[in-house]
Parts: C-alpha cells; sequence; structure tokens
C-alpha cells in the first residue's frame, strides 16, 4: 500500500487531466461570454454567473484531491452504501426541496442550490459496477437483468417525481453498459421501435398508426404461415400477445401525449414533428439558438464579439444552450475542437477501460462514458434543434456547480480507479 501511495500521480492518465481542464476552462470562457456585459467584464465579479463559476470551478480542486488521495478499493467496497445513501437523498428533496422553474429538484442551503439528481449517477455507475463485477453474476439471467434495473430506475423513479424528465432519460444510458456486458440486442430493438412508434402516434394520430401496425402484424403472420404451415399451431399465443401488446402500447403512448404530458412537452414535441411552427412560444429558444449557431460561420466572430450572445438573444445561454455560444463566436472551427475534446475523452476512458484485468473498474468505466456520451449527445442535438429541449447541461462546460461537481466525481473516481489497476484488488 505505501508503495501505492508513493506512485499514485505517477499512475494518473494525465491525458484525462488535461482534456479536463481544456473542457472545463473553454467552458469557463464561453461562460463569460454569455453572461458578460460591456459594464460587468471583470474577471473577479463574484456577483455575476461567471464568478460564481469561476468559485464552482476552485472548490472542484479539493474534490479532486480528496477523490485521489482516498483508497480505490473503498469505492468498490462501500459503493452500495453511497448508492442507498444517494437515493435517500435524492428522495428528500422531494419533501426538503426548493421549487425552481416548476421542479423540485434542489436543496437550499444559504442560498445556494445544490441538485441531488448530479451527483446520484455516480454513485449509480459504482453501485451497477458492484453488480455487474459479482463472479457468481450472469447477466443473462433474467432475475439479474431485474436487479440491475432496479438499481438504474430507482433514482430515476424518484428524479420523474420531481418532475425531471430530461435527467431520467440520462439513466437509459446505462443500457450501454448493459450491452457491454452481454446483454441481448433485443432490448436495443424494443426500445428504437418504441421510440419510433412513439414518434409515429405523436405525427399520424393513435388510429392510423394502429391500424397499420396490425396490418402488419397480420401480413406478416400469413406469410409465414405460407411459408410453414405449421407456424400458427405452435405461435398462436404469440401472435395474440403481439395483438394484444401492440394495440395497448400505442393506445398507452396517445393517452399519455394527450393527458399526461404537460402542454409545454406536447409543443416541444409538436414542433421537433414540424407539425407546428412557434418560433416567438415554446419554440423560441431553439429557433433563436439555431439564428445564433448559423451567425457564427466557419471561424466565428471572435471572443466577446458575437452580436447575438451579447444581446441576450438566446435564453439560458450559459446553461443548457452554452453550445450556441461557442458556435457564434468560434465558429465550426471552434464547435469542432469542442466535439473533438469530448470524443477524445470519451475515447480515452473507454481505451483505459478495456485495459482493466478488475471488472469493476471496467463497467464503472464504461458507465461514465455512457453518461457522458449521452448528455453530449443530447444537448447539442438540443441546441441545434435536432432533439426537443429537454434541459440536459453539457459536461464540463454548463454554468452550474451542481454539474461541474457531480462530473468532476464521476470522472476522477474512474482517474483513482485507474491509477490502482496496476496492484490487485
Amino acid at each position: 500500500m505505501r508503495q501505492e501511495r508513493n506512485n499514485i500521480f505517477a499512475e494518473i492518465d494525465w491525458i484525462l487531466i488535461l482534456l479536463y481542464i481544456l473542457l472545463v476552462s473553454f467552458g469557463w470562457l464561453n461562460i463569460y461570454a454569455a453572461s458578460s456585459n460591456e459594464e460587468t467584464r471583470e474577471v473577479f465579479n463574484f456577483s455575476t454567473r461567471y464568478g460564481k463559476q469561476l468559485i464552482w470551478i476552485a472548490l472542484s480542486l479539493p474534490i479532486m484531491i480528496f477523490v485521489l488521495f482516498f483508497n480505490a478499493k473503498f469505492y468498490e467496497k462501500f459503493s452500495s452504501l453511497l448508492y442507498l445513501i444517494s437515493v435517500i437523498i435524492l428522495a428528500g428533496v422531494l419533501v426538503f426541496g426548493k421549487k425552481i422553474n416548476g421542479a423540485t429538484s434542489w436543496y437550499n442551503f444559504g442560498g445556494v442550490g445544490l441538485q441531488p439528481s448530479e451527483f446520484t449517477k455516480t454513485f449509480t455507475a459504482l453501485a451497477l459496477a458492484k453488480l455487474m463485477s459479482d463472479r457468481q453474476y450472469n447477466l443473462n439471467l433474467i432475475k439479474n437483468q431485474l436487479k440491475a434495473f432496479v438499481i438504474i430506475f430507482t433514482p430515476a423513479f424518484f428524479i420523474a417525481l420531481q418532475p425531471d424528465m430530461g435527467s431520467v432519460l440520462i439513466y437509459f444510458s446505462f443500457f450501454f453498459v448493459l450491452n457491454r456486458e452481454g446483454l441481448t440486442l433485443a432490448y436495443f430493438i424494443i426500445g428504437a421501435l418504441s421510440i419510433i412508434l412513439f414518434l409515429l402516434t405523436i405525427y399520424f394520430g393513435i388510429k392510423w398508426v394502429l391500424i397499420t401496425c396490425l396490418l402488419f402484424i397480420t401480413f406478416y403472420t400469413l406469410y409465414a404461415v405460407y411459408k410453414n404451415k405449421r407456424f400458427l399451431r405452435f405461435n398462436i399465443f404469440k401472435v395474440i400477445f403481439l395483438y394484444v401488446f401492440t394495440s395497448l402500447f400505442i393506445v398507452g403512448i396517445g393517452y399519455t401525449y394527450n393527458n399526461i404530458l404537460e402542454q409545454h412537452q406536447k409543443d416541444r414535441f409538436d414542433i421537433l414533428l414540424g407539425k407546428v411552427k412557434d418560433n416567438r412560444g415554446v419554440g423560441y429558444n431553439t429557433y433563436q439558438s439555431e439564428l445564433t449557431i448559423s451567425s457564427g460561420g466557419l471561424t466565428g466572430k471572435g471572443f466577446l464579439q458575437g452580436d447575438r450572445t451579447q444581446g441576450n438573444f438566446v435564453p439560458e445561454q450559459d446553461t443548457d444552450y452554452i453550445f450556441s455560444t461557442v458556435s457564434e463566436e468560434w465558429g465550426f472551427l471552434g464547435s469542432s475542437f469542442v466535439i473533438i475534446l469530448f470524443t477524445l475523452l470519451l475515447y480515452r476512458i473507454i481505451f483505459l477501460a478495456e485495459t482493466h484485468t478488475n471488472k469493476f473498474g471496467r463497467i464503472y468505466g464504461y458507465g461514465i462514458a455512457s453518461i457522458l456520451f449521452f448528455h453530449v449527445l443530447v444537448n447539442i442535438g438540443m441546441v441545434i434543434g435536432i432533439l426537443p429541449t429537454i434541459g440536459i447541461p453539457l459536461p464540463f462546460f454548463s454554468y452550474g456547480g451542481s454539474s461541474l461537481w457531480g462530473f468532476t466525481l464521476l470522472l476522477f473516481i474512474f482517474i483513482r480507479l485507474d491509477a490502482h489497476k496496476k496492484y490487485d484488488w
């Protein structure tokens, strides 16, 4: 153990550290551009949002040091306990939390907000890695799949009650981890078909989608009978189940859309699918974001020279829409640079995860890679208008202490595990 402590910094992957520093630094520059004006250019003005973000960045350093100096075995040994505590804290926010923008997602400590869901992702990844690294664990067994689903969707359930549906979606990223460890692709196929049916039902309505699906099942069954006369004899109950399940699913989508989703949520899907155009109402943010991105051109207008950014045309531009600031002031080249940085970060994590001889470290590595990938994909897709607005931050970029600290904790636990991998677990 003394040897490990003496060599901990020698074993740290400095490439990940460098990528982290580049992303956080460039992110802060864009927060500064999006939240400052000619009257507030003082860098160390801590009453401004960019000044507060500077504090969050400075306070991230103790988190890094604390995580790195903790024994790597601690994260595996106490992963289940940490997960349980995080879920209790997450559930507690529903009772003791502060309601902001229609969601009870924050604890308030003397004017400082803390969003527990940003940290629960880390402990869910740890708990899932602990479960699946057990030598007796077989993912092909239904009961073991159910155990994994309980770990994944318990925090998602409490987040849905807040409600914060954007954060709920992040937990579906863990299916990439399950697939890496042997989960059948059938779940992904079912998921993809469910999404397609959901969008088609919203666009065309329940009646036409239901009729089309039932006709497809009927023609497929007739074709199967034609090819094999005994097909229906052995599969009659499967065919009936498929008829019933498809009907209930499509009707359920229609009911959910018409009676459960809030109006602003329905409007976002309608805008995404082109059913309506509302550049002054619900679609205003995305519309302004698209204009801001297109105005940047190839090389951008220059740092602090983006007229749309400086004119505050895009609401929440330093949080969910921070990528539009990058695009306007740094152009296509700057946007590509950011995407390349994230790509290198994800590649490095996966590469290091595959070198782990310890299964726990590998699964956790894939867990954080999946979370980061999903955040980047959904946030940028939202900002450029190909996905609905669901309020997911861009990792290390978007303004917010909880987001920055949560992603810092997520990444540096992996860096600590990776530094330990050459030693026997």
